[in-house]
């Protein structure tokens, strides 16, 4: 079996479907607070996805944030008050 035959088959096989990729769409969608909170039912799979991007955005800038704001009560804490917070950090 040629080489070009044997990739083939192999991509074939790990080929997702419609319907899962509707599944995971669905999925998506639940997780999603801006779209979840909806009365339509009905939201495209591009929204569903672009809405994903947008959220993973804010959580990364709410990470961010909130990593700044420690930061910065660390290094107004007290030694002991820090090595507490570093250790429950760290559970």
């Amino acid at each position: 079996m040629s080489s070009r035959r044997s990739r083939s088959r192999q991509s074939g096989a790990s080929r997702i479907t419609d319907d899962q990729i509707n599944d995971l769409v669905s999925k998506l969608q639940q997780l999603l607070p801006e779209i979840r909170n909806r009365c339509s039912d009905k939201v495209s799979a591009a929204k569903v996805l672009q809405e994903t991007c947008n959220y993973i955005r804010s959580l990364h800038r709410e990470v961010d944030d909130l990593s700044e704001h420690l930061s910065e009560l660390l290094a107004t804490s007290d030694t002991n008050q820090a090595a507490l917070i570093r250790s429950l950090l760290m559970q």
